[in-house]
């Protein structure tokens, strides 16, 4: 799609929205600094927490096992919601679905900073999970349907680093705020963020959402009765695995649970394909191999890197001893790590296509993960844990670019927020079922080491650090297992050759980015 045919697409639905506000030039810059700030905040509360747990649990009573859901109730939600929010930028506005996810979010955030007790924090959260729902996807569609695809790779590899500088800055974040002035300000700093947010999406966004229908023909509606079911299904997937720490994979809970969201996922899947008018998931999406690959290797990739910041904050404080502002500090080469990582990835892509990316980065990751199971209870930091972690992150950010590219790609402008929405789920979905598992392998690890060991002081130690290494070992597992799907994403081939492979003539080519429309010379979609 070309700038004007781009701007016109925009401007036509901006006027079926009665936003007359598209006739004003906005710097895409503008538009791109509010989609980072916007996403950098949904991403950060998802860590943030982390350092300040011990200091919430005391001060809200809340129980060992209870604490968990300081973080549960966040992931569950927003991994739930997070398919209805993408389509409900779709048809609703992106800039619409935007200014009512943040302000959600900034308002469940002061909620959650002045709660008296476990409950009242709980359920803050779980809002601030809708509210990051809504808004995470309509940061990605704003910049898919503002930029040029000569410009998106630029584009989304900003975004892409300030999304994982995100993850890694939470830890960095919550140490300093909880160590210099409370576990509360966690919650508070998104407020002042929010509010700038919003006033500035209401002066500069403008208004683009899918085309309307041809004259005549039914409203698009959300189906609410297929996101309500997926969301329940999913929330009890992940309950039933988060909560394997308290009730053995084989106890009546757990196998319960794991029934009912098999059953609400099947149901779910007879919505989409027999019932709604207007499904909230088109399952034509994922003939499309890109699209397919893409949220493959997201699933498998979440697994492991939300497993890597909750153990190596673990082992730093519960093993090497470090205090929470120390662990936190810990963290901030590999946030410039990830930095560094998203923007070579930009750089690359328009001449290497996501494939080639895909596979460097899941293969270096696999390396630092197996480095990092290396780990002692007598290990320096700069030996055992700063190597390893950048390479990690390097990883990461590397990642992040071709598999957003790759999600979107040849995905028509009216489906755009819900590819997005379906990749951001692959992630929390993954982050969460893989964090749960890979908890209770290092927990199971680390019992039978006390159990070998009872009553030596310095067996409890060795215990955790055996515990996070296996957590790490398959970590490594997880990212090999990315590697190998990466090979589902179609190569790209480079313009300079495809150029110089059809005599000089210059042709349309798919680009590996996303874009309304990407078409082969034979006028297909190429997927």
């Amino acid at each position: 799609m070309t700038d004007s045919g781009r701007d016109s697409v925009i401007q036509a639905a901006g006027r079926a929205d009665g936003g007359s506000r598209r006739g004003r030039h906005v710097p895409d810059g503008v538009v791109l600094a509010i989609a980072c700030v916007a996403q950098f905040m949904v991403v950060l509360d998802v860590s943030i927490v982390n350092v300040a747990l011990p200091s919430i649990g005391r001060d809200l009573h809340y129980t060992p096992t209870g604490l968990q859901w300081v973080v549960n109730a966040y992931v569950l939600t927003f991994a739930g919601f997070l398919l209805l929010g993408g389509r409900a930028a779709d048809l609703f506005g992106r800039r619409r679905v935007f200014l009512v996810g943040l302000g959600l979010f900034t308002v469940a955030s002061l909620a959650g900073g002045v709660a008296q007790d476990s409950t009242w924090l709980t359920a803050a959260r779980a809002v601030q999970g809708i509210g990051g729902a809504l808004l995470s996807p309509a940061t990605l569609t704003i910049i898919v349907t503002t930029f040029a695809p000569q410009r998106r790779p630029w584009a989304l590899g900003i975004w892409s680093a300030v999304a994982g500088a995100g993850g890694a800055a939470g830890s960095i974040l919550g140490g300093v705020l909880t160590a210099e002035l409370s576990w509360r300000w966690v919650l508070f700093v998104n407020i002042p963020i929010g509010v700038a947010g919003v006033i500035a999406g209401l002066l500069w966004l403008t208004e683009s959402r899918a085309a309307d229908g041809a004259p005549g023909s039914p409203a698009p509606r959300l189906d609410i009765v297929g996101a309500v079911t997926v969301t329940l299904g999913l929330g009890a997937l992940v309950y039933a695995i988060v909560g394997t720490e308290t009730h053995p994979w084989g106890s009546a809970q757990t196998l319960t649970l794991l029934a009912v969201a098999v059953v609400l996922l099947a149901m779910f899947a007879a919505i989409e394909l027999r019932v709604a008018r207007t499904p909230l998931v088109p399952f034509g999406l994922f003939r499309s191999r890109s699209v397919t690959g893409a949220n493959v290797v997201m699933f498998l990739v979440g697994a492991a890197f939300f497993a890597m910041w909750y153990f190596l904050s673990l082992y730093l404080q519960n093993v090497l001893g470090y205090s929470a502002l120390r662990a936190g500090m810990a963290f901030l080469p590999m946030a410039v790590s990830i930095i560094i990582g998203a923007q070579v990835s930009a750089r690359l892509m328009p001449r290497t296509g996501g494939r080639p990316l895909l596979l460097a980065g899941t293969i270096l990751a696999t390396a630092g993960f197996a480095w990092l199971s290396r780990i002692t209870p007598a290990a320096s930091y700069w030996q055992h844990v700063f190597g390893p972690g950048c390479v990690i992150a390097l990883a990461l950010g590397l990642l992040f670019t071709p598999l957003a590219a790759a999600a979107t790609a040849g995905v028509s402008f009216s489906e755009a927020g819900l590819a997005s929405g379906v990749l951001n789920t692959s992630r929390q979905v993954g982050g969460s079922l893989g964090l749960a598992v890979l908890a209770t392998i290092a927990t199971d690890r680390t019992q039978a080491m006390l159990a070998a060991s009872p009553g030596v002081r310095q067996s409890i130690a060795a215990a955790l650090n055996n515990g996070y290494a296996r957590a790490f070992e398959v970590a490594a597992a997880l990212t090999l297992a990315a590697f190998l799907a990466s090979f589902v994403v179609p190569p790209v081939t480079n313009h300079r050759s495809q150029s110089e492979g059809n005599g000089g003539k210059t042709r349309q080519r798919h680009t590996g980015t996303p874009d309304a429309g990407a078409a082969t010379a034979d006028g297909s979609v190429h997927r």
